[in-house]
């Protein structure tokens, strides 16, 4: 009796648990107190069952070879400047995946050969035109830069939507180069949109003084040195948006990956936000020295073509810190921030698929997987009692006890619920059922072999032990594969599944146990109805 009362107390502080840790996921949880209801972790419903936003994004890869080509072209440059004093030719990007080096004879010609082979491994041998010779990148690195595109990519924006505060979103490769994004209740999804497209490519450039702005925009005269680029400008009264023209150098000064931070502020001033950047080492240095070079002049910071703002330099900054103005509002402000911080996208993405799940889907969803699962357990209910009496009204309540546990765990390990989840739930509920059909067949063996109702209780178990087991562990073995190398769906229904299987094992073997262990004593049955 002694063990019989242990296994008891187990058994409910089990079942308490499970319902401490599952009434906070209900609608119960309105009545709970604070601390219980708000403090503990909760089972999360999917996109399919509480609604939201499905994104299918495109990564541009032939866009990200040509960045990729166009970073080497001026590395190539400074390369060769460095390398040979003599070096005075001029470095572009042809297509998307060649350089073009012009030289001015044989010697320099071989120098230059040598220069970027030994530097720059990553393009195939040359190919001379009689006046430039053109470096084009090798198959292995234009593979290698596709698959680290959209690799990046994917840590990109899922650092983006993780500062967005979407809770347990789904982001995923899909073939070569698509991203797939699941934001489960998620109320804005063109604010999201717009978070994660942004290529976030930030540049710091001059103002030109010596190009005609109005000649650029009417005629399109732009001097070469310089690019036409716009600030947009909304009129907080009117909402009316004023595109302004400047004239810039395309040389580019500092960019953004030298960012250790980006920060949303409040000006005290004006009470407008703005952004606070901070450079590191490097960035700081190159800060410094473009700022004091240039005092009395204009610095444009670009983002993604747009100019933002452009403040005049009237010293010298050191330290590494900078503000981007531009007539924000909070939410735009804080999303540049977001962006920044999370770093640039290798190349451009375009939204190739775009579906919003209502709440109304995933309310239908929901009551179908509860009026699914319900009828399933009732079914399952009354063909154990009708079937094996007694023993099989003990049977539903170690299911019951199973189902209790299983939400209780998922709440545990903040799981998130989808329709694949409630069916590994439904499933789990005839596994569970089928551990002690095959416990109560081999203990009527044991009856009918004329043993008494306890040692016949302690035989069945002994013998059907290691068969349930063996058929728990395979299924869970399964389980594992499906969550290895399943998708957001696949991984729901085996996470439900593993738990179900592993609390079945508990409910079948201990807690049916103890409920026929204690008829059986402290009754002293003569007879089992089974």
């Amino acid at each position: 009796m002694k063990s019989i009362f242990w296994r008891l107390i187990g058994l409910l502080f089990f079942l308490i648990l499970a319902l401490v840790l599952f009434l906070p996921s209900t609608p119960l949880r309105t009545g709970l107190p604070a601390f219980w209801g708000k403090n503990l972790p909760k089972i999360v419903l999917g996109l399919d069952l509480q609604g939201g936003t499905h994104l299918v994004l495109d990564v541009d890869l032939e866009k990200a070879i040509e960045n990729y080509t166009q970073r080497l072209a001026g590395e190539a440059g400074g390369i060769l400047k460095e390398k040979d004093g003599t070096f005075t030719g001029e470095v572009k990007r042809v297509g998307s995946d060649s350089i073009a080096v012009r030289y001015s004879g044989p010697e320099e010609k071989s120098r230059i050969t040598k220069i970027i082979g030994d530097n720059l491994p990553v393009f195939a041998k040359p190919k001379d035109s009689g006046t430039e010779l053109l470096f084009t990148l090798t198959e292995n690195e234009t593979d290698r830069i596709k698959e680290w595109s959209t690799s990046q990519a994917l840590e990109t924006i899922r650092n983006r939507i993780d500062k967005f505060g979407v809770t347990e979103p789904l982001i995923q490769k899909q073939g070569a180069r698509e991203i797939v994004i699941q934001l489960p209740g998620l109320k804005d999804p063109k604010r999201a949109i717009a978070l994660i497209g942004k290529t976030a490519v930030l540049e710091f450039k001059l103002v030109s003084t010596e190009g005609d702005v109005e000649k650029a925009v009417n005629e399109g005269i732009v001097p070469a040195a310089d690019e036409l680029v716009y600030q947009k400008v909304v009129d907080k009264a009117t909402g009316a948006l004023t595109r302004i023209p400047y004239l810039v150098k395309k040389e580019t000064l500092l960019t953004g990956d030298l960012l250790t931070d980006a920060r949303l502020a409040i000006d005290t001033q004006y009470n407008e936000p703005y952004v606070s950047i901070t450079f590191n080492s490097v960035g700081a240095k190159r800060f410094d020295t473009i700022t004091a070079g240039n005092v009395g002049q204009r610095l444009a910071i670009i983002l993604d073509g747009n100019l933002y703002s452009a403040p005049r330099i009237n010293e010298r900054i050191s330290g590494g810190r900078a503000q981007i103005t531009g007539s924000f509002t909070y939410e735009e402000a804080k999303d540049l921030a977001i962006v920044l911080r999370a770093g640039a996208l290798p190349a451009p993405v375009e939204v190739i698929q775009n579906v919003t799940v209502g709440p109304t889907l995933g309310k239908d969803s929901i009551e179908a997987g509860i009026k699914a699962a319900t009828i399933g357990g009732i079914l399952v209910v009354i063909f154990m009692i009708v079937y094996y009496r007694l023993s099989g009204l003990i049977a539903d309540i170690a299911m019951c006890l199973n189902i209790l546990m299983l939400l209780g765990a998922m709440a545990w390990f903040n799981a998130t619920l989808t329709l694949p989840g409630i069916a590994g739930i439904i499933l789990t509920i005839g596994i569970g059922v089928d551990s002690n059909v095959l416990i109560f067949e081999r203990i009527k063996e044991e009856l009918r072999a004329g043993r008494t109702v306890r040692s016949a209780i302690n035989t069945g178990y002994d013998n059907a032990w290691w068969s349930i087991v063996d058929a728990h562990v395979t299924t869970l073995i399964t389980a594992a594969v499906l969550f290895q190398f399943g998708s957001g769906p696949i991984k729901g229904f085996a996470v439900s599944l593993s738990l179900g299987i592993l609390i079945n094992l508990f409910t079948a073997l201990v807690g049916t146990k103890v409920l026929l262990d204690l008829l059986s004593q402290k009754f002293k049955l003569k007879r089992l109805s089974i």
